[in-house]
């Protein structure tokens, strides 16, 4: 029997050319759902790259100025930052301080534009001189005394200028403490996008040599959850929503995929995916050796973030994403930096 003779579905009559792949595509990336995370350390003229994350740069304060042209230019508009203090102690004092890292960095940023979402990390690590998550009892973080840490810094940010905070410590019961100091404090309308589902990863290797934020010792197995547990993640998802986080986050974002999923299918809230700093390696890594086509590899998994059911991306890889898409769109965009 010839085929012409039978009857079968022909799928592929809709992929024949790349005018008609676009045309019936299920999954559309933006540049809109891309946020850019940025490294704002002490000092001036420091533009220093972060040696297991090609591309990826420490800046100092001076340096703003050229990094939101470039991401203006790119259609980029949102970032998430993360602070290296000149000095740690085991309070943390440096993430609340009203003159911190993150709270000089807010304030420079919407000196240049006032448009561009910035989205702040608040944990205490980057900040203790023990490179945990909060205060210590022995070798365990403190949950409870810890909240008055995180609630303060929220609070700082916010007063700053900042336009989301992001807790990312999996405290328990910090989404609750940090509403309800934003909201005494005059700031209820300043979101809150919840690492809810933030696992215990060995993804988060470079992570930890950008923002330096190593812990002396021990792991953060206790708070971070565990990666074979699913069910659990949306136990602490709607535990955040419930103490009043507008967003919430899975993290990382290739390796629970399937978290993201699940999530999507329960919660009616945007949800974000952090693309972390090991699966950035990891492509960068194989991409300069000649192993893989990055762009192709790159667009592929962000592709499949979005495909799985969130709506924003924190990526490292947002810049070349977004000159990618300008370029499929037909937009040329030219990037800048210091002299």
């Amino acid at each position: 029997m010839i085929a012409s003779e039978i009857s079968f579905r022909r799928f592929r009559r809709l992929r024949r050319t790349e005018g008609m792949r676009r045309l019936v595509r299920e999954t559309r990336l933006s540049v809109d759902e891309l946020i850019y995370p940025l490294f704002i350390t002490f000092g001036g003229g420091v533009h220093n790259e972060v040696p297991s994350m090609p591309g990826v740069f420490q800046l100092s304060i001076d340096q703003l100025p050229f990094e939101i042209e470039e991401l203006r230019r790119l259609g980029i508009g949102s970032v998430l930052l993360f602070g290296l203090p000149e000095t740690k102690d085991e309070l943390a004092s440096g993430a609340y301080d009203e003159h911190g890292i993150v709270q000089e960095a807010i304030r420079a940023i919407k000196a240049i534009d006032r448009e561009l979402v910035v989205i702040t990390d608040v944990c205490n690590c980057e900040y203790t001189s023990h490179g945990h998550c909060g205060i210590l009892n022995g070798e365990e973080v403190d949950n409870d005394p810890t909240l008055d840490l995180l609630a303060r810094t929220a609070v700082s940010h916010a007063a700053a200028g900042a336009d989301i905070v992001a807790p990312s410590d999996m405290m328990d019961g910090r989404v609750a403490a940090m509403r309800h100091a934003l909201d005494t404090a005059g700031f209820a309308q300043t979101p809150i996008l919840s690492y809810a589902a933030k696992y215990a990863s060995g993804f988060y290797g470079p992570f930890r040599d950008a923002a330096d934020s190593t812990p002396a010792f021990g792991d953060r197995r206790s708070h971070q959850m565990d990666p074979a547990n699913k069910r659990e993640a949306y136990l602490e998802i709607q535990a955040d929503l419930d103490e009043g986080a507008d967003a919430i986050m899975v993290k990382p974002a290739l390796a629970y995929l399937d978290v993201i999923a699940g999530a999507r299918e329960r919660f009616d809230v945007p949800i974000a995916a952090y693309n972390v700093s090991g699966e950035y390696a990891m492509v960068k890594a194989a991409a300069l050796n000649g192993w893989i086509d990055e762009q192709r590899v790159v667009m592929e998994s962000m592709t499949a973030i979005k495909r799985a059911g969130a709506d924003l991306i924190i990526t490292y890889h947002a810049k070349d994403v977004a000159r990618w898409l300008q370029a499929e769109s037909g937009v040329t965009a030219q990037s800048v930096g210091p002299a």
